[in-house]
């Protein structure tokens, strides 16, 4: 997760300082020191496990598949797409529109 966050971060020009460790890890800004991620419990699963490793291998083998995408070009794909989607809602309500609540 931690390497997921540092990604989309960087990508909209935030670096993250990490601090703590567990349910105490927090990632703040380090240019102004704001607490910008913190773990919150309640997304824990109730048999949460320390280490989990995907294997591909079996598809390749099978079905000659593939990856055609690498984790940082996903990750800057992902986060381009949602600072496009703010940047319409921007603009929507600039003009008096609704617009979708993407929160949980």
């Amino acid at each position: 997760v931690r390497d997921f966050v540092d990604l989309a971060f960087q990508e909209a020009g935030i670096h993250i300082e990490w601090e703590g460790k567990g349910e105490n890890e927090k990632g703040k800004d380090k240019e102004s020191g704001e607490i910008l991620v913190e773990v919150d419990p309640r997304y824990f699963r109730p048999t949460e496990v320390d280490l989990l490793i995907g294997d591909a291998s079996k598809a390749k083998k099978n079905l000659g598949w593939e990856h055609t995408y690498g984790f940082e070009k996903l990750v800057k794909e992902m986060v381009r797409a949602d600072l496009e989607l703010f940047e319409r809602d921007k603009y929507l309500l600039k003009g008096g529109h609704k617009v979708m609540n993407y929160n949980e």
